[in-house]
């Protein structure tokens, strides 16, 4: 079961965001263009993924909640390929969220108010502590938290943080479906 009401998805010159299976999409959030978003995510409450200049790419059970502004960076004369906007499976990104023209991989937790820019790359299994920045075409290395603006690396993840990820993956997952069930009464 899937709840994506249809205002909420919107098509831009030709490209119509494309939803895997049990996908969630608040009422008061949007999605636009160039989007793929796989099984078992969410998209809560005015949050904007706008895929209107180049393409964004979202994994299974990964969950973007409130607040949160997804978006690219178009191919122009400055920037010849431009900068699409990809992440993970098992990835939760908290509320307030920017994320813009960048790569997050696999079972990644990036904290509130974080800002993560242009050509930025956050590797699997990392934690980006609340109001972090990773400046454009920085790395964040697998196994690592950062904290900071500039995030820098603190040390490295526990076994039992590394465990989180897909504890809170698979609870969002959980949390979407009872949001569905609730919204298709």
């Amino acid at each position: 079961m899937s709840y994506h009401p249809s205002h909420s998805i919107r098509s831009f010159e030709g490209h119509r965001p494309e939803l895997g299976t049990a996908v969630f999409i608040d009422p008061s959030a949007v999605v636009i263009g160039d989007v793929v978003i796989g099984e078992h995510s969410s998209i809560w409450p005015n949050t904007t993924v706008r895929g209107d200049m180049h393409r964004i790419r979202i994994g299974a059970r990964s969950s973007i909640q409130d607040n949160s502004i997804l978006h690219i960076t178009h191919a122009g004369p400055f920037n010849p390929d431009g900068y699409p906007l990809t992440i993970g499976d098992d990835v939760t990104v908290a509320h307030s969220v920017t994320l813009h023209g960048c790569t997050i991989g696999n079972r990644v937790l990036i904290g509130m108010g974080c800002i993560v820019m242009d050509g930025a790359v956050i590797e699997d299994e990392v934690v980006l502590g609340a109001n972090s920045l990773v400046p454009p075409g920085k790395r964040l290395e697998s196994g690592k938290l950062y904290v900071g603006s500039p995030a820098k690396a603190v040390r490295d993840l526990t076994p039992k943080e590394l465990e989180y990820f897909t504890y809170s993956a698979n609870n969002y997952a959980k949390l979407k479906d009872r949001h569905i069930a609730e919204l298709s009464e």
